[in-house]
Formats: C-alpha cells, sequence, structure tokens
C-alpha cells in the first residue's frame, strides 16, 4: 500500500480517522510503559485515570492530522504527474528528517520524554479533575515534537506502508531507551539524509511520491 497517494485518495475526515488508527498502532507501544508507571502510580480510579491519560495522548495526535492531511494534499498535487518535482520532494522530505533527528532541539525533546521521574513530577503536581487529561495533552505535545520528523518521512514512503510503519515504530521505541536512543535517533538521521542522496538516482524508494515505485 505504500505506493499509494499521500492522502490515499481520502477526504479529510476519514483521513483523520485513519491516522489515529496508524497513530495508536505506531505510538501507544512506546507510550505504554510511561503510562502504566504513571496510573500505578495512584491508587485511585486507576482505569479512569489511564483512559484520560490515552485520550489526551491521542488528542493532541488527531489536531496533528489535520496538517499533515493538507500537507499530503499540497504534495500530492505538486508532485502527480511531474516526476522531477516528486523527486525534489522526496530529497526535501528525507533530508529535512535527517537534519532534525541530529538537530540539539530533537535530542532536547528525547531527554524530556526519558526523564520518566521527572515527568512524574511534572504530572503528579497537576489538580483538578482534568488532570490525568492534561497529563496526557502534555505528553503528546512532548512526543510530538519528538516524532513529527519521522512521520512525515511517511509521505514519501506512503502513509499505508506497512514496512515503513514497523521501522519507525522500532526507531521511535528505541529511541525512548536511556542506553540506545541516542545512537538510534542519530543513526536514523543519518540513515534519512542517505536516502536523500539515493532517492535522486533511485526515485522508487519513495513510493508515497512515485506511484507505483
Amino acid at each position: 500500500m505504500g505506493s499509494m497517494p499521500s492522502t490515499m485518495g481520502l477526504g479529510l475526515g476519514s483521513f483523520v480517522a485513519l491516522w489515529v488508527l496508524m497513530v495508536a498502532a505506531m505510538m501507544l507501544p512506546s507510550v505504554a510503559p510511561f503510562a502504566a508507571l504513571y496510573t500505578r502510580t495512584f491508587t485511585d480510579h486507576w482505569g479512569v485515570r489511564l483512559a484520560a491519560f490515552a485520550a489526551g495522548y491521542l488528542v493532541v495526535w488527531s489536531l496533528a492530522a489535520v496538517p499533515a492531511y493538507w500537507l499530503a494534499w499540497i504534495v500530492d498535487h505538486l508532485a502527480s504527474g511531474h516526476p522531477a518535482v516528486a523527486t525534489g520532494l522526496g530529497v526535501a522530505i528525507f533530508a529535512g528528517c535527517g537534519i532534525y533527528q541530529l538537530s540539539p532541539l530533537k535530542q532536547r525533546c528525547l531527554i524530556r520524554c526519558r526523564s520518566t521521574l521527572g515527568l512524574l513530577l511534572q504530572y503528579g503536581s497537576l489538580r483538578g479533575r482534568a488532570r490525568d487529561l492534561r497529563a496526557g495533552l502534555t505528553h503528546g505535545a512532548y512526543c510530538l515534537a519528538c516524532c513529527w520528523a519521522l512521520m512525515a518521512v511517511l509521505i514519501a514512503l506512503g502513509f499505508m506502508n506497512l514496512v515503513a510503519m514497523v521501522v519507525l515504530t522500532a526507531i521511535v521505541l528505541i529511541e525512548k531507551t536511556p542506553r540506545w536512543g541516542h545512537r538510534a535517533g542519530q543513526a536514523a538521521g543519518l540513515a534519512a539524509l542517505l536516502l536523500g542522496v539515493l532517492v535522486l538516482f533511485q526515485p522508487g524508494l519513495a513510493p508515497g511520491l512515485h506511484l507505483g515505485g
């Protein structure tokens, strides 16, 4: 399914629904350990609190689907029938991802995500009935800041490219580990830069832009 248009021919509503399912499959494995730890620190109504945390997390990624859809729509229309433009967009997407992966901003975001104790203290200080929802919203924002560039690569690879989804999910999961996360993030950045060069010679490496690639 990687050789489909980035929007998959869907309207905004259908795209958002499919995006949420994709994000749940890709991101929840990496956030589940922290979410379980967060809710276990409280003894009251842990099931409800976990649901509120997850809902807040998914709200952030659901909102991110709107700019993702319009970006994909623009890319589809620019690349359709213009192989040279499609190749140029592929280079830009891969290079942009690689640069961000290697940037200090990315590293600061990852350090924040890996600071389990710091996050627990931050979220534990929240008050009010919506505190778990707010904690989920905050955590979702941190994850989005860490992973948006990796998700953008799916525009070039195809949003429903299952191989790409599995690889990116593994990268996201490893990036959040203190021992291997830094190296995994840098390796992913270098791989993205390499793909940005290789796609010049092999456009099929960006099947989401070159249909049938």
